[in-house]
């Protein structure tokens, strides 16, 4: 069974402890990087586990489409 490519995308150091469960990581501090990561998201990527801020910089309208299933993690 494939299951898709997991994704944490935002700030390194809120995001790089997800590397040890084998998630893939794209570090982004700024809005511009956010965005760059998330159009370079691999075609299979079935979950990206944003941060707030990373969320903010993708807006609503990326958010509330159905795929890729996407996280919000709490401040």
């Amino acid at each position: 069974m494939t299951v898709g490519t997991i994704v944490a995308l935002g700030e390194g150091a809120r995001t790089s402890g997800f590397a040890l469960a084998g998630v893939l990581v794209r570090p982004a501090e700024e809005p511009a990087g956010v965005r760059a990561a998330w159009r370079a998201l691999p075609g299979d990527t079935a979950l990206v586990i944003l941060t707030q801020a990373a969320a903010e910089a993708l807006g609503p309208e990326v958010l509330d489409a159905p795929l890729p299933l996407t996280v919000v993690m709490p401040p």
